[in-house]
């Protein structure tokens, strides 16, 4: 069976799984997990698969490591809430990796869905290289910079210094400088993407859209000075 989009079963699951909070009320519900939220980030994974192996052969495809587990790791939290109320998957090459590796991913919440590239706490060595690489003006950067500036669906994010380090660069280069973290987000306040049959094409054009960007964070990983 094919992707037919999720649905708002799959928010009312998560959010009264979260309301509940109790691994009792999971166990009796999980059916209704199984069928409206991991089967269908299932099916989307399978409409992916070939596309995200044409940007990186070496990405991880099978589903039950790239979809986010539904209970949280509460253990170095204050926030003791036993279970979350939005879900995601993510490509990436390692998964014993996935804090501070470059990676796509797609999630849908209680407020709408993302998608995009980049890290979710990029290591303090991997954007000391990515700066070395930009004021190297480095060829993957250029690449990586072009790309960025000419598409209009993604947005840099990232926490940023305070105060910039680069005062005396360009603007354009400054944005990518001055981030302790980077990523490139497609924000969707609503549902009509993440709830139609179309989302795995959507996905499919505009990741392959951020492969430069992707291949610049790749290389990132890899830089030595």
């Amino acid at each position: 069976m094919g992707f037919n989009g999720f649905s708002g079963e799959a928010l009312k699951f998560l959010l009264e799984n979260k309301f509940n909070n109790s691994k009792d009320w999971f166990d009796s519900h999980k059916a209704l997990y199984k069928q409206y939220v991991y089967n269908p980030f299932v099916q989307l994974i399978e409409e992916l698969t070939p596309t995200m192996l044409e940007i990186d052969s070496q990405f991880i495809t099978v589903p039950s490591k790239l979809i986010s587990r539904v209970r949280r790791d509460t253990r170095f939290s204050k926030d003791k809430t036993l279970y979350r109320d939005n879900a995601w998957l993510v490509f990436l090459r390692d998964k014993s990796q996935m804090s501070t590796s470059p990676c796509f991913w797609f999630e849908i919440g209680q407020n709408g869905s993302s998608y995009g590239l980049g890290y979710y706490c990029a290591k303090t060595s991997s954007m000391a290289n990515m700066r070395e690489m930009i004021l190297n003006n480095h060829p993957k950067f250029q690449s990586a910079l072009k790309c960025y500036e000419s598409q209009s669906t993604f947005t840099i994010g990232g926490e940023m210094y305070k105060r910039s380090k680069y005062p005396d660069r360009p603007e354009n280069l400054r944005t990518w400088l001055d981030r302790k973290n980077i990523y490139f987000e497609c924000v969707q306040k609503d549902f009509k993407l993440a709830f139609s049959k179309e989302l795995p094409e959507v996905l499919k054009k505009d990741f392959k859209i951020l492969k430069p960007i992707y291949e610049f964070l790749c290389a990132v990983e890899s830089y030595s000075q």
